[in-house]
């Protein structure tokens, strides 16, 4: 530049520019969710009002159900890396959820984080890498799913909702591909090099075309996941599978206890019409629209409520408390232990296992 001062690459201020795009655009949304729909269907007011006839037992219970929620964070991966100690697992996850709920690229960057915090504790980049990948694919497994069990418990109460038919619909397609896809890359070493070194070639070009640098991993490395995925699954699938279901579950307890609390009775949402409401607003949670889905599940859960038969009131009350409870205790948990988790050393790991 004549001036002497140099410009900025191009490709780095494409990429500023989209980040800055993208934070206007999670802020409008987030911001026309608060602001404008959700006190079109409950004036805060009102909601205030629910939220301060909470008794002191109410208090008591709701803080227990939030504890059993964040306990049930570690134990999947404590059986997807044989050896992590309780401690560690939930300094992890409490760290890498925490990540995943405040950066827009959510989920990958919660597992980029679980990669670093393991290797950091000395575990080894293969066992790392699988306990990453395993637990990621039995949590998306479990999400699918979730849709298609509400649909059949809610047709057995001779009960319909179109929103969460489409849902379960388009769940079970996924699944059934998700599924066959991963038996098929597991059935073969050879089928699992030529899965992988496919997929790399793709992910390369993509990344090309965002003037990213191509993948360091190929063919080789998806053999040596299935390698090791089939001697964890072969011995641990089943307690995986558990693991993985208590700690969705528990979140389910989690917003069964706070619409409860609020008022809502099981005669205007029952147990089964709370299940698919949780459902649904997993599949929503996932869009990745916003941070953590923020303002999308509140819209969506106070909406199905509504929908099933809480008044405005009420639903829009135990959303936001649902929502309080399972966001700020993570993020706070999460701050602590993104601040503490150098100190987790694998002398820590390795003397809690014996």
């Amino acid at each position: 530049m004549p001036d002497g001062t140099v410009a900025p690459p191009q490709g780095g201020w494409r990429r500023h520019r989209k980040r800055i795009l993208g934070g206007v655009a999670t802020a409008a949304i987030v911001g026309a969710v608060f602001v404008f729909v959700l006190p079109r269907i409950a004036d805060y007011r009102d909601v205030w009002d629910v939220m301060k006839g909470l008794s002191w037992q109410d208090g008591v219970v709701l803080l227990v159900a939030t504890a059993l929620n964040l306990s049930t964070f570690p134990p999947s991966w404590m059986v997807a890396l044989p050896g992590l100690a309780f401690r560690q697992a939930l300094v992890m996850t409490q760290a890498s959820t925490a990540l995943s709920m405040v950066t827009p690229a959510g989920a990958a960057v919660g597992m980029a984080g679980s990669y670093s915090m393991l290797r950091s504790w000395g575990f080894s980049s293969g066992s790392s890498a699988l306990a990453v990948a395993v637990t990621g694919v039995w949590n998306q497994f479990a999400n699918l799913v979730f849709p298609i069990v509400a649909l059949v418990l809610l047709t057995g109460v001779e009960q319909d909702h179109p929103a969460l038919r489409t849902t379960a619909f388009v769940g079970l397609a996924i699944l059934v591909v998700a599924v066959s896809a991963f038996a098929f890359a597991l059935s073969s070493a050879e089928r699992a090099r030529r899965i992988g070194s496919l997929v790399a070639r793709l992910v390369s070009r993509v990344r090309r075309l965002l003037r990213r640098d191509p993948v360091n991993w190929g063919g080789e490395s998806l053999g040596r996941f299935r390698s090791g995925a089939l001697q964890l699954l072969r011995r641990r699938w089943h307690v995986l599978t558990l693991a993985t279901l208590a700690g969705h579950l528990t979140v389910f307890l989690l917003l069964v206890v706070c619409i409860r609390v609020v008022g809502v009775t099981g005669g205007e949402v029952s147990w089964v019409e709370a299940f698919a409401a949780w459902a649904l607003i997993r599949i929503l949670g996932a869009l990745p629209l916003t941070p953590g889905g923020l303002g999308i599940v509140e819209l969506g859960l106070t909406g199905a409520l509504v929908a099933f038969g809480a008044s405005n009131a009420d639903a829009v009350a135990g959303t936001l408390l649902y929502r309080s409870l399972t966001i700020l205790p993570t993020l706070v948990l999460g701050l602590l232990a993104a601040v503490s988790w150098r100190s987790h050393r694998p002398t820590d790991r390795l003397g809690s296992s014996q």
